[in-house]
């Protein structure tokens, strides 16, 4: 949920099945326990919440065109725009 100095990360919307599953199978939390842990750190000041945009392509998009961002899709989302750096099953 924190960021490195520059980076900026991308969220599916809030409603997305992408980004329910991201959060399980990457952190192992659900979206309530992700939005409790995520207001701790945005009201300490320790981390900034992620911009959320409303579709795969448009993590792609954003992804593609900023080199410190950085998102989640589902494979078939990804072109040859973008690097992928991890892939969770």
């Amino acid at each position: 949920m924190g960021t490195s100095k520059g980076l900026k990360l991308i969220d599916l919307p809030l409603e997305s099945a992408g980004r329910a599953e991201f959060y399980r199978k990457v952190t192992d939390n659900d979206q309530s326990q992700i939005r409790a842990i995520r207001s701790r750190l945005i009201f300490t000041g320790r981390a900034i919440p992620p911009k959320e945009v409303d579709s795969s392509a448009a993590v792609v998009k954003a992804v593609a065109s900023d080199e410190q961002a950085m998102g989640y899709v589902e494979r078939s989302a990804v072109d040859s725009s973008v690097k992928v750096v991890l892939s969770v099953r």
